[in-house]
């Protein structure tokens, strides 16, 4: 009883106001959106063989580095076993 009161109330509210001026018809603003969330993933894409640029060097051992190696894949003996 109380719901269908209150919808009432918010429909009867809702006839009585305007909707908001947009700046744009609402297709336009979609696809101005959906234009920049392709331009997104253009960017996103254009990044991933960044890491195929040069060939890889083995990378030097450092004492003074705070996090070990977990990830030699069995080429070395690891700081802790998990």
């Amino acid at each position: 009883m109380m719901l269908t009161q209150l919808a009432g109330v918010v429909l009867a509210a809702a006839e009585h106001e305007e909707a908001a001026p947009l700046i744009a018809p609402p297709f336009v603003i979609g696809g101005v959106m959906l234009g920049f969330l392709f331009l997104l993933m253009f960017i996103t894409v254009s990044f991933t063989n960044l890491g195929n640029r040069h060939e890889a060097k083995d990378e030097h051992s450092d004492p003074h580095r705070q996090h070990t190696n977990k990830h030699d894949h069995g080429q070395g003996e690891a700081a802790s076993h998990h």
